[in-house]
């Protein structure tokens, strides 16, 4: 049974469904630091592509994030290997991030005093941060994201070091399409901040 329960959970893992935990406040209040979000790893197998508006994990693009050691013994840091291999809890030695998608391929998108636009049209953020407004005080653009990439940024705009923060580096600014995970389909823990966002992460 057990041998069993180790492939359901490896398949899930797989094709449908990882756990990732939020370490960091850049998506509040809609994601809390230490919440576990359930990512839908099936949605980029069946045509899904990231649309404006959608929380989404992705791997780090490039030096986003500083280099994380690994502490703990050798003994629990192997079940952890082997719990997060088969997606029973997120991974530790992998790079990734959670934000939502703000432009993708071939947008334009500019912040200029508290608003943001896509191609020109204000977008609405109902999601932002309370006391956040779309631009927290940060101008850019306009910027044009390449095909095949996406600009993302936190829904806690003064504390997210997002596509805003690295137009220098690769894709200037601009995340990989091929870099995401899949969409968040539900915050799952802890129970009492349990949400559904849906399986295509809206």
């Amino acid at each position: 049974m057990a041998a069993v329960g180790l492939v359901v959970a490896l398949l899930i893992k797989t094709c449908l469904f990882q756990v990732f935990t939020i370490p960091s406040g850049s998506m509040e209040n809609t994601l809390r630091i230490g919440d576990r979000v359930g990512v839908n790893k099936l949605a980029p197998l069946t045509g899904w592509e990231p649309e404006r508006g959608q929380p989404v994990v992705f791997k780090d693009p490039g030096d986003w994030l500083p280099p994380q050691s690994s502490g703990g013994n050798v003994v629990s840091n192997a079940l952890g290997s082997v719990l997060s291999f088969v997606g029973l809890v997120p991974p530790k030695d992998d790079n990734y991030l959670v934000k939502r998608v703000i432009a993708t391929g071939g947008q334009t998108v500019q912040c200029a005093g508290t608003t943001l636009t896509v191609d020109g049209a204000k977008v609405e953020e109902p999601y932002l941060h309370p006391g956040d407004d779309s631009c927290a005080g940060l101008d850019f653009g306009p910027v044009t994201v390449p095909q095949g990439y996406v600009w993302v940024e936190g829904d806690h705009r003064s504390d997210s070091a997002d596509s805003r923060y690295h137009q220098r580096g690769p894709g200037g600014g601009a995340v990989p399409v091929d870099n995401v995970v899949g969409p968040v389909a539900a915050v799952v823990w802890p129970l009492g901040h349990f949400d559904w966002f849906g399986w295509a992460g809206h």
